[in-house]
């Protein structure tokens, strides 16, 4: 057994240990791919994965919305109470840093074995969820441009 499988199996296992279905069946579907042979879909994944992980997410927080759980008039109001206008704000703030994250990540692949390791630990540990990597990424983009290179 190589040292991926390796890594992947305890990444799996921290998984289940730490009873947190989303890296169990990633690692799970991961290791799969490995065993069947199937490493040519790898650089698809890498290219592409995290985009349609961002739509799949995307649909799930818009689809409230285009079922009417979410009303129109729900929206107006959103500009009547502190703590609405506070979110968009921090949506804001996180979307921007986000896309700080996927640039920093594509151009420092370093980085991203780093902030995999801390969110599979956040992940696992702490009951955080998988998206950690890119904001992660975010933060330390904004943090590292008032770093001297």
């Amino acid at each position: 057994m190589d040292w991926i499988n390796v890594t992947l199996l305890v990444l799996l296992a921290l998984g289940v240990i730490g009873n947190n279905a989303t890296v169990s069946i990633a690692v799970g579907i991961l290791l799969l791919l490995r065993l069947l042979q199937l490493e040519r879909l790898f650089p698809f994944l890498e290219q592409y994965g995290l985009h349609v992980g961002i739509i799949v997410l995307t649909i799930g927080i818009l689809s409230p919305l285009a079922s009417g759980k979410i009303k129109p008039d729900s929206i107006y109001q959103l500009f009547t109470n502190w703590q609405s206008i506070l979110a968009v704000l921090i949506g804001i703030f996180v979307a921007y840093l986000a896309g700080k994250g996927t640039s920093l990540m594509s151009q420092n692949p370093i980085v991203v074995t780093g902030l995999l390791l801390g969110t599979i630990i956040g992940v696992t540990f702490f009951r955080g969820v998988a998206v950690g990597p890119l904001i992660a990424a975010g933060i330390l983009a904004f943090i590292l441009q008032f770093v001297p290179k």
